[in-house]
C-alpha cells in the first residue's frame, strides 16, 4: 500500500531539533503529519541554533502535528517513554527516522574511550534501541518503515583507516538495516538513505571545515525530499536497501539540482562528495 503523502502518518524522528533531521519533520509537516521529535536540545547551543520547542514551532507552522519528547538515546526508559507518548498521543507509530548521530574523525589512539562509547551508544546501539521499541507498533501499521540515515557498507580500507571508530559506530547503523530487513520482510520497509554530497549541517559547520566545506555542500532539503520519496513507496517495494539521495531523486524524474546547493553558482561536479562513497 503506498500513500500519495504523509498526511496524518506518524513520524518518530530521532536528533529531530536540526540538519536532516529537522529538513525531514518540515518536509513531512507540509503533508500534515504528525511528527515526534525525539532529541535532547532544550537550550540553544552558541554555535548551534535551534532546541527542540523551535523545531516543534516550525513543524506546526508548515501544517504538521508536533509532540516533542526530551531525551537522550543512550537510556531505555526515556525512549520508551517517547515511543508511549507517541502511541497515546497519536494512537500509533507509522515511520521510524534513525537520524540521531555522533562524530569524532579521529585516529586510533586519539580516540578517547569516552568519545568511542558515546558515538557507539548513539549511533548503533540508538539505532537498534529505536528500532526494537517502536517495532511492536510499526508492525500495526498500514505502511511502516524505518529509514536509517546511513552509508552503504564501502569495505575499502581508507575508511576504517581513517577513523575507525566512527567507521565501526555508523556501520553499527548500516548493519542494522540489513538484519531488520531481512527480520521483517514483507511487513515493515527497512533501508537507508545517504547524501550524494556533503550536507550543510551543524556537524560539517564545527568539525568538517567550516564556512569553505559548508559552500560546497547541498541543503538538508534533498535529503529530506528523497526521504519522503522512499517513505510514500508501498512497503514491499524496497527493503535492506543503501540509497542515495540523489539517485532516489532522479529516478522520481528529478534532473535539476541546482535549487540544492548552498552556493548557487557553483557547479555539481565542483561539489564535495560524503564520507563512504567512492
Amino acid at each position: 500500500m503506498s500513500t500519495d503523502n504523509l498526511k496524518d502518518k506518524t513520524l518518530f524522528i530521532t536528533g529531530a531539533s536540526r540538519g536532516i533531521g529537522k529538513a525531514i519533520a518540515l518536509r513531512a509537516a507540509r503533508d500534515g503529519a504528525n511528527i515526534v521529535l525525539f532529541a535532547k536540545t532544550t537550550e540553544p547551543h552558541p554555535k548551534l541554533p535551534g532546541t527542540i520547542y523551535t523545531a516543534a514551532e516550525e513543524i506546526r507552522e508548515a501544517g504538521g502535528s508536533a509532540l516533542p519528547c526530551v531525551g537522550d538515546i543512550r537510556y531505555e526508559e526515556q525512549l520508551q517513554a517517547a515511543a508511549d507518548k507517541a502511541v497515546e498521543t497519536f494512537g500509533g507509530i507509522d515511520i521510524l527516522i534513525n537520524n540521531a548521530s555522533a562524530i569524532s574523525l579521529t585516529g586510533t589512539e586519539a580516540t578517547t574511550m569516552k568519545s568511542y562509547d558515546l558515538m557507539h551508544q548513539i549511533n548503533s546501539r540508538g539505532t537498534f534501541m529505536a528500532s526494537k521499541l517502536c517495532l511492536p507498533h510499526l508492525k500495526k501499521a498500514a505502511n511502516p518503515h524505518i529509514l536509517n540515515l546511513a552509508p552503504p557498507l564501502n569495505m575499502a580500507p581508507h575508511w576504517f583507516g581513517r577513523h575507525v571508530a566512527y567507521t565501526m559506530a555508523k556501520y553499527g547503523m548500516s548493519l542494522c538495516v540489513l538484519g531488520m530487513a531481512d527480520e521483517y520482510a514483507g511487513k515493515v520497509a527497512v533501508n537507508a538513505l545517504w547524501p550524494k554530497t556533503v550536507i550543510n549541517t551543524a556537524a560539517v559547520q564545527n568539525q568538517l571545515g567550516g564556512a569553505p566545506t559548508v559552500k560546497a555542500a547541498r541543503q538538508p532539503s534533498i535529503m529530506a525530499d528523497a526521504a519522503w520519496t522512499l517513505l510514500t513507496q508501498p512497503v514491499d517495494a524496497a527493503s535492506g536497501r543503501f540509497f542515495i539521495d540523489e539517485d532516489v531523486l532522479r529516478s522520481a524524474g528529478v534532473n535539476d539540482f541546482s535549487g540544492y546547493r548552498v552556493d548557487p553558482d557553483l557547479d555539481d561536479d565542483k561539489l564535495l562528495p560524503d564520507f563512504f562513497l567512492d
